[in-house]
Protein backbone atom coordinates (compact mmCIF):
# COMPACT_ATOMS: atom_id res chain seq x y z
CA UNK A 1 0.00 0.00 0.00
CA UNK A 2 2.86 2.34 0.99
CA UNK A 3 4.99 1.35 -2.43
CA UNK A 4 1.67 2.50 -4.60
CA UNK A 5 1.56 5.55 -2.34
CA UNK A 6 5.13 6.65 -3.53
CA UNK A 7 4.85 5.11 -7.18
CA UNK A 8 2.11 7.31 -7.50
CA UNK A 9 3.66 10.27 -5.91
CA UNK A 10 6.85 9.80 -8.51
CA UNK A 11 4.34 9.62 -11.13
CA UNK A 12 2.29 13.23 -10.26
CA UNK A 13 6.16 14.86 -10.14
CA UNK A 14 7.21 13.26 -13.31
CA UNK A 15 4.03 14.90 -14.76
CA UNK A 16 4.77 17.92 -13.09
CA UNK A 17 7.95 18.06 -14.65
CA UNK A 18 6.28 18.25 -18.09
CA UNK A 19 5.52 21.80 -17.44
CA UNK A 20 8.58 24.63 -18.28
CA UNK A 21 10.10 25.85 -15.29
CA UNK A 22 8.85 28.83 -13.90
CA UNK A 23 12.25 30.31 -13.70
CA UNK A 24 12.74 29.91 -17.61
CA UNK A 25 10.07 31.44 -18.27
CA UNK A 26 10.03 34.35 -16.40
CA UNK A 27 13.63 35.17 -18.44
CA UNK A 28 11.80 34.20 -21.35
CA UNK A 29 8.75 36.36 -20.49
CA UNK A 30 11.59 39.69 -19.82
CA UNK A 31 13.42 39.19 -23.22
CA UNK A 32 10.43 39.09 -24.98
CA UNK A 33 9.48 42.34 -22.86
CA UNK A 34 12.39 43.91 -23.69
CA UNK A 35 12.32 42.73 -27.55
CA UNK A 36 9.07 44.64 -27.80
CA UNK A 37 10.39 47.49 -26.39
CA UNK A 38 13.68 47.86 -28.95
CA UNK A 39 10.78 47.34 -31.19
CA UNK A 40 8.93 50.12 -30.17
CA UNK A 41 11.81 52.26 -29.65
CA UNK A 42 12.92 51.13 -33.12
CA UNK A 43 9.28 52.55 -34.69
CA UNK A 44 9.80 56.10 -32.83
CA UNK A 45 13.44 56.26 -34.18
CA UNK A 46 12.27 55.63 -37.30
CA UNK A 47 9.60 58.53 -37.28
CA UNK A 48 12.02 60.79 -35.78
CA UNK A 49 14.80 60.47 -38.93
CA UNK A 50 17.35 58.43 -37.39
CA UNK A 51 17.03 55.47 -40.02
CA UNK A 52 19.94 53.75 -38.98
CA UNK A 53 19.50 53.32 -34.87
CA UNK A 54 15.92 52.34 -35.99
CA UNK A 55 17.58 49.74 -37.87
CA UNK A 56 19.86 48.58 -35.28
CA UNK A 57 17.06 48.55 -32.61
CA UNK A 58 14.59 46.53 -34.96
CA UNK A 59 17.47 44.10 -35.60
CA UNK A 60 18.24 43.64 -31.90
CA UNK A 61 14.23 43.04 -31.40
CA UNK A 62 13.39 40.69 -33.86
CA UNK A 63 16.26 38.38 -33.35
CA UNK A 64 15.57 38.72 -29.13
CA UNK A 65 11.88 38.20 -29.72
CA UNK A 66 12.59 34.93 -32.02
CA UNK A 67 15.44 33.40 -29.78
CA UNK A 68 12.81 33.93 -26.60
CA UNK A 69 9.93 32.07 -29.10
CA UNK A 70 12.52 29.33 -30.12
CA UNK A 71 13.31 29.35 -26.69
CA UNK A 72 10.05 28.22 -25.51
CA UNK A 73 8.97 25.59 -27.82
CA UNK A 74 12.35 24.04 -27.97
CA UNK A 75 12.04 23.54 -23.49
CA UNK A 76 8.08 22.47 -24.30
CA UNK A 77 9.81 19.65 -26.46
CA UNK A 78 12.22 18.81 -24.06
CA UNK A 79 10.05 18.28 -20.72
CA UNK A 80 7.37 16.67 -23.04
CA UNK A 81 10.06 13.89 -23.77
CA UNK A 82 11.04 13.29 -19.70
CA UNK A 83 9.92 10.09 -18.43
CA UNK A 84 10.29 8.57 -15.10
CA UNK A 85 10.14 4.74 -14.41
CA UNK A 86 9.80 3.94 -10.94
CA UNK A 87 11.54 0.96 -10.76
CA UNK A 88 9.89 -1.85 -8.19
CA UNK A 89 11.69 -2.83 -5.07
CA UNK A 90 11.31 -6.46 -4.44
CA UNK A 91 11.92 -8.79 -1.38
CA UNK A 92 13.51 -11.86 -1.12
CA UNK A 93 11.77 -14.45 1.65
CA UNK A 94 13.24 -17.74 2.91
CA UNK A 95 12.90 -20.22 5.53
CA UNK A 96 15.06 -20.65 8.02
CA UNK A 97 15.61 -24.21 8.14
CA UNK A 98 18.42 -25.15 5.98
CA UNK A 99 17.05 -28.08 4.33
CA UNK A 100 13.79 -26.19 3.44
CA UNK A 101 14.89 -24.10 0.10
CA UNK A 102 11.25 -22.47 -0.09
CA UNK A 103 11.74 -19.08 -1.61
CA UNK A 104 8.94 -16.16 -2.22
CA UNK A 105 9.13 -13.01 -3.64
CA UNK A 106 7.27 -10.07 -3.05
CA UNK A 107 7.13 -6.44 -3.08
CA UNK A 108 8.26 -4.29 -0.53
CA UNK A 109 6.70 -3.19 2.47
CA UNK A 110 7.29 -0.38 4.72
CA UNK A 111 9.90 -1.69 7.43
CA UNK A 112 11.65 -4.66 5.51
CA UNK A 113 15.11 -5.03 6.08
CA UNK A 114 17.48 -7.98 5.46
CA UNK A 115 17.66 -10.96 8.52
CA UNK A 116 14.15 -9.56 9.66
CA UNK A 117 12.40 -12.48 10.61
CA UNK A 118 8.87 -12.93 9.86
CA UNK A 119 6.32 -14.21 12.01
CA UNK A 120 4.83 -15.64 8.52
CA UNK A 121 5.34 -19.94 8.87
CA UNK A 122 6.58 -21.81 6.33
CA UNK A 123 4.76 -23.51 3.46
CA UNK A 124 6.31 -26.43 3.32
CA UNK A 125 7.31 -26.65 7.65
CA UNK A 126 5.17 -24.55 8.92
CA UNK A 127 6.95 -24.76 12.08
CA UNK A 128 9.67 -22.44 10.79
CA UNK A 129 9.69 -18.55 10.41
CA UNK A 130 10.80 -16.99 7.34
CA UNK A 131 13.78 -14.55 6.86
CA UNK A 132 14.00 -11.96 4.48
CA UNK A 133 16.99 -12.26 2.95
CA UNK A 134 17.62 -9.57 0.27
CA UNK A 135 15.58 -6.35 -1.52
CA UNK A 136 16.50 -5.23 -4.63
CA UNK A 137 15.13 -3.59 -7.07
CA UNK A 138 13.97 -4.93 -10.68
CA UNK A 139 15.76 -3.21 -13.73
CA UNK A 140 14.33 -3.43 -17.03
CA UNK A 141 16.88 -3.50 -19.78
CA UNK A 142 16.19 -0.88 -21.89
CA UNK A 143 15.06 -1.85 -26.11
CA UNK A 144 18.33 -1.89 -28.20
CA UNK A 145 17.54 0.39 -31.43
CA UNK A 146 19.55 -0.22 -34.84
CA UNK A 147 19.98 1.93 -37.17
CA UNK A 148 18.95 0.75 -40.72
Amino acid sequence: MRMKNMAQNQTQSASTNKKISTYLTLIVLIVMALAITALLIAGETYLAGDQLAAGVLAGIGLIALTLSVFLLYQSKLQSAQVKIEVPKVMTTIECTNKACTTKTVREFQRGDYVYKELDIPCQKCPTTKQMITGIYKEIKEKEKTYNV
